[in-house]
């Protein structure tokens, strides 16, 4: 089901959290609220659930405005962070809970909710309570809890921050695997960059209640809108060239010493990080950065080796012009 916002503002008092945002989210797509604390996110994505009165605006549902609903006439579920599973129910009747209290028989709502466990891969535990479960099967009861309801728009509040990072990255691929196969929309908050990457058709970039860009992950990552998004979004130096024209220049296409090329300007080895496939040499050239930060020179771990590069060490710098893509915003 589609979901539109249109000029979705939210005030708490003097204070704006979402400053008048536009934005369509097309039916069956994974998207990405990404942005850093307090960006107004999280607000969003409680606008569209019915969690957080809209101050002004609208969240367009399918065919209608939903803006006045309650949260269970929206066609929508909301995954909290915190998971929110009560102690006192097992597997099961955690899931079933939200069936009971709309009146639905004891064995229908049972077996709904173990079609739902199957679907997570849960109906082995199903007997068991949320303290005897991991952090991952936790997470996984959630889930079916809010898919047992039928959602045609599944909203999830960053519902991988609490697992480890091998998890997170299994768990990425259960979410993407669900929502292609149920054909639902997915509207997932994250503050993590690679996540929105990994799971997004389409990523919202927020900073201070606006969306600075809208796009496919590759669009957004090639080509940044602004300073901030290719800061956020990580793997870009912002340089500014003469005139003052900011450019972001991927960190992976930055060439030093001596395949710097002509153009080549001198910068100080400030840090060398080894990372597996890859070396991370952070450097420090007068006048480049826009805000005198260092910038990142990644290169594949055997070039380094072949030639190393030692902290403190000056070497030239430089990039291909195509390389450069201009900021506009």
């Amino acid at each position: 089901m589609d979901v539109e916002l249109i000029r979705l503002t939210k005030r708490y008092g003097s204070t704006t959290a979402v400053d008048g945002i536009d934005l369509r989210i097309r039916s069956g797509d994974y998207c990405c609220l990404l942005g850093p604390s307090g960006c107004g996110k999280t607000t969003t994505l409680r606008m569209i659930g019915g969690h957080e009165t809209v101050s002004s605006g609208d969240v367009v549902i399918g065919p209608r405005a939903v803006g006045d609903a309650a949260p269970s006439e929206r066609g929508t579920a909301m995954m909290f962070q915190s998971y929110a599973l009560f102690p006192h129910l097992n597997c099961r009747d955690n899931v079933a809970f939200s069936l009971k209290m709309r009146g639905v028989g004891k064995t229908e709502r049972r077996a709904k909710a173990m079609a739902m466990l199957d679907l997570v891969q849960m109906t082995h535990l199903s007997e068991r309570l949320p303290a005897q479960l991991s952090g991952g099967q936790q997470q996984r009861v959630a889930l079916a809890r809010a898919l047992v309801t039928g959602p045609k728009v599944l909203l999830l509040d960053e519902p991988l921050s609490a697992l480890d990072p091998f998890l997170r990255v299994r768990m990425r691929t259960e979410l993407k695997r669900l929502q292609k196969d149920l054909g639902l929309t997915f509207i997932h908050v994250t503050h993590s960059q690679e996540e929105a990457m990994a799971l997004s058709d389409l990523v919202v970039v927020m900073n201070g209640g606006r969306i600075e860009q809208a796009g496919d992950p590759r669009t957004v990552f090639e080509r940044p809108a602004s300073a901030f998004v290719a800061r956020f979004i990580g793997g870009h130096n912002v340089i500014v060239l003469p005139g003052n024209r900011p450019v972001a220049v991927r960190a992976d296409r930055m060439r030093l010493g001596d395949r710097a090329g002509a153009e080549a300007v001198p910068a100080r080895i400030v840090s060398v990080e080894y990372q597996g496939s890859s070396v991370h040499v952070g450097l420090e050239a007068k006048g480049l950065a826009e805000d005198g930060t260092a910038l990142t020179a990644i290169l594949p771990d055997d070039t380094f080796a072949a030639r190393p590069f030692a902290l403190g060490q000056t070497v030239p710098v430089g990039w291909d012009a195509e390389a450069a893509h201009r900021l506009t915003a």
